[in-house]
């Protein structure tokens, strides 16, 4: 008999696993009509839909493995690496979806708020704070917005060998800023930084992609740490960056 395998959950949203089947509960419908939706649109593999009954999503597991965890090594060959640079710029060359993104001026505003609660609740010392703030700000300049992911974690790419099987979890996709998905598949893993960007055979302006782990990392701790997550990873983050 299969048993029920609860892959993440908060109060927000929960995963759940039934053999071969993931169960995607949200209680913001909005999510998951952005999931649905970008699912449609993507060039790149994604999870088949089997069916839809709000609050729940039915997605088919994906064939192979996570290419990395936040945290850990990653054991998955330099060419998978690359393969997911390609498929990242397979994505951006891809036609803008129909819904707007976020837009500097927000992710400021946001990006401040997180700054202070990080001060105030004693979880980094100021100086890493705001020398993390400072680099931040290279990222916080216009940009040309691209089909983004918006959450291209590493967890959320399937490898089997050097070859993409598939990109999960895109409620968060939309319009955005290119850089901003190469650094969150890159975040905490540097070493693998060189075969993205020849995967995705274009030169980046690695600062901008430094402000973004920056970033990511200030904006992540604290809505980890409300919803019970280790928040260790980012905190790493933020005190390796100079």
């Amino acid at each position: 008999m299969e048993q029920v395998e609860v892959v993440v959950a908060h109060q927000e949203r929960a995963t759940l696993r039934v053999g071969d089947v993931f169960l995607k509960i949200d209680a913001d419908r909005t999510r998951t009509d952005t999931e649905v939706s970008a699912m449609a649109l993507a060039p790149v593999p994604t999870p088949e839909v089997l069916w839809r009954k709000p609050p729940v999503l039915a997605l088919a597991a994906l064939p192979g493995t996570a290419l990395g965890r936040l945290g850990e090594p990653s054991t998955a060959p330099s060419a998978a690496w690359a393969a997911a640079g390609a498929a990242a710029r397979t994505l951006h060359d891809a036609p803008l979806p129909p819904w707007p993104g976020q837009n500097p001026g927000e992710i400021a505003s946001h990006l401040d708020g997180a700054c202070e609660w990080l001060v105030s609740n004693g979880v980094l010392p100021t100086d890493v704070v705001t020398r993390n703030r400072r680099t931040a700000e290279a990222a916080l300049r216009p940009w040309t917005p691209v089909f983004a992911h918006g959450d291209l974690q590493v967890t959320h790419i399937f490898v089997d060998g050097d070859a993409i099987t598939g990109v999960i979890d895109w409620s968060e996709a939309g319009p955005g800023d290119a850089l901003f998905d190469l650094a969150t598949l890159t975040l905490g893993h540097e070493e693998h930084l060189e075969d993205v960007l020849a995967g995705y055979g274009t030169d980046v302006d690695l600062d901008v992609i430094r402000a973004w782990w920056s970033l990511r990392s200030l904006r992540a701790i604290p809505w980890l740490t409300r919803h019970g997550f280790d928040p260790s990873p980012e905190i790493a983050v933020l005190r390796s960056q100079t």
